[in-house]
């Protein structure tokens, strides 16, 4: 037996993270009839304000669309497209199945903990404490790190200011 072949069957037995792409808005149910077979698998989800015409409501989205995680061996990742409705493939690189480090899937999972404890959300409406525009609000419109882009309606301009400077608007309900 060569090295290669040696290598593919040690694979074969070898659990991974594998990526799968699913049909369109297919994640969710892709992940659940994963678990209902047994299978580890990982969709990760951000929540974020949904506009319909008569109201906002906060939804748990993808945050990577059409991809969920399967943590299982590579035969069995590629059985997934066959026997899964809603698969559509399996991710592959360099003409293999792509493996996603386990460390890579703790850094998603540990940078949608970080976000979930970020208490301002994009639409979500701020006063400015400090600077020139003190006491002024705006509605955020992208959240970075360290910095909000927020538009302020009064003046029709759109700024970028540091987290640190904000504060939510408390409406009287």
């Amino acid at each position: 037996m060569t090295e290669e072949e040696l290598r593919r069957i040690r694979a074969a037995r070898t659990q991974n993270w594998y990526v799968l792409y699913t049909a369109p808005r297919a994640e969710k149910k892709v992940e659940e009839r994963l678990r209902e077979r047994g299978v580890e698998c990982y969709l990760p989800l951000h929540r974020s304000p949904q506009v319909w015409s008569d109201r906002v409501k906060m939804v748990d989205k993808p945050l990577f669309i059409s991809y969920v995680f399967v943590r299982s061996t590579e035969t069995e990742a590629l059985n997934f497209v066959r026997q899964i409705y809603g698969v559509a493939r399996v991710v592959f690189y360099n003409g293999r199945p792509a493996i996603v480090q386990p460390s890579e899937i703790e850094a998603i999972r540990a940078f949608l903990e970080q976000a979930a404890n970020h208490p301002l959300t994009v639409g979500e409406e701020v006063e400015i404490l400090s600077g020139a525009l003190k006491q002024v609000s705006g509605v955020i419109q992208k959240i970075g790190r360290n910095r909000l882009r927020l538009f302020i309606e009064q003046i029709g301009v759109t700024v970028t200011v540091d987290l640190s400077e904000v504060a939510p608007v408390k409406r009287l309900k």
